[in-house]
């Protein structure tokens, strides 16, 4: 089995600026040509790194690939992490419907990318990821224990793994089933929507201007 864990973190400017290259690198290679062509040569040569430098922080593809999930799942922590502060105060409704929005927004970014992580997540492997999803779980249910005395579920424990495992679920599955240029990203939000708030309000609220 491959070794699918980083050797090394970078740490200097520089050498992070490398590790950043190519990573943009894999990414671009997946999207265009595939899992099957993104040869650790080729990434090199697009990130314009040598394959020695590449291997200095990576021992394999599957890593590569790795790292790209991880990197986005760092990204979307930090993200909804922030606007969960940000609309601690905010009508549940108007809260919810931020939220979902900012989920299908960064899926509608590059569905392209996030097919291939998805895909390629699925096939080197699930356990990896597991830290991520019980963080987004945690991060759910401290949002769900501040509105406690507004939402129908009291399991919060419960209830962050329901709305976590919907959301994804149904955006990844977008990404995977519908080619990239004809996901219907509006219809899906609203039926996110619909779904979330009727499970937190057992209605949906009322409509934001």
């Amino acid at each position: 089995m491959a070794v699918i864990s980083a050797r090394k973190k970078p740490k200097q400017r520089r050498s992070r600026a490398t590790v950043e290259a190519i990573l943009e690198a894999t990414a671009r290679i997946l999207v265009a040509d595939g899992y099957d062509k993104a040869s650790t040569n080729r990434i090199a040569e697009v990130a314009g790194v040598s394959v020695g430098s590449l291997y200095q922080y990576f021992p394999s593809k599957e890593a590569l690939v790795m790292a790209l999930c991880e990197r986005h799942c760092e990204e979307m922590l930090a993200l909804f992490g922030n606007l969960s502060a940000e609309l601690l105060d905010a009508p549940l409704p108007v809260a919810i419907r931020t939220w979902v929005g900012k989920m299908v927004e960064v899926h509608r970014v590059d569905p392209a990318l996030h097919q291939a992580l998805v895909s390629l997540a699925l096939h080197i492997g699930l356990e990896n990821l597991t830290d991520f999803d019980r963080r987004g779980r945690q991060l759910v249910k401290f949002y769900l224990d501040r509105r406690k005395d507004e939402i129908i579920p009291q399991d919060t424990e419960l209830a962050a793994f329901v709305l976590v495992a919907t959301t994804e679920s149904i955006t990844h599955r977008a990404v995977l089933v519908y080619p990239p240029g004809e996901i219907p990203w509006d219809a899906l939000e609203a039926e996110l929507n619909a779904i979330v708030l009727r499970y937190l309000l057992g209605h949906e609220g009322e409509p934001t201007a």
